[in-house]
């Protein structure tokens, strides 16, 4: 998925440009801006409104010599438009759900990189730490096979690959704290989606 730029991804072309502009506010808009801000000619925005009105989706008002238009928020459509506009919240929500089924369980997970950043793309990982109890041993078998099941769980979510880095709770405290550009990169844009807080973890 396509977190920085979603409902163009799934709405390719001019109309998912003006739409993820439109959903992104509630003011209204006159033609020239809208087609400014969605990166679009003044002709395609041309084109493509007077169908998004014709839908329900989009109102007009005249405003002479102007048109302003905004979108209708009760709309079924545009609820679905703005679900998706929210797609990176959406997931971050279920990685923390998700994480929090776990068993044994984990003492953190800090989701970092590119989809903390709100930079994700189509071919971006999704960069997790993963912080296990001390108790919990890396070899663990059952242990193991959870933290693979979330792995897979969350590929099918995103439809990205997901990069872990697995630690324990013994060490996480001092890697935080540490030099190191990974852990340097957690610590200023990691986003914990479930357990501990960065700033416990960091002074453990």
């Amino acid at each position: 998925m396509d977190f920085a730029r979603p409902v163009q991804a799934v709405i390719p072309g001019a109309q998912g440009r003006i739409l993820a502009v439109l959903v992104e506010t509630s003011a209204e808009l006159n033609l020239r801006a809208l087609a400014r801000l969605s990166g679009v000619s003044l002709a395609q925005a041309s084109r493509v409104l007077p169908g998004l009105v014709l839908l329900g989706m989009v109102e007009r008002r005249e405003v002479p010599p102007a048109a302003l238009f905004r979108v209708v928020p009760d709309h079924v459509a545009v609820r679905a438009v703005m679900d998706l506009s929210r797609a990176r919240d959406v997931l971050l929500g279920e990685l923390g759900r998700l994480a929090a089924n776990l068993s044994p369980p984990l003492v953190s997970v800090i989701v970092f990189g590119s989809l903390a950043r709100g930079e994700a793309g189509i071919e971006s990982d999704i960069d997790v730490v993963v912080v296990r109890r001390a108790e919990v041993a890396e070899d663990s078998e059952p242990w193991r096979h959870e933290v693979e099941a979330w792995r897979r769980a969350v590929r099918r979510l995103s439809g990205n690959a997901v990069e872990l880095v697995e630690v324990g709770e013994g060490e996480v405290g001092r890697l935080l704290r540490s030099r190191r550009p990974l852990w340097r990169e957690v610590v200023r844009d990691g986003i914990v989606v479930y357990g501990t807080p960065l700033t416990e973890l960091r002074a453990a």
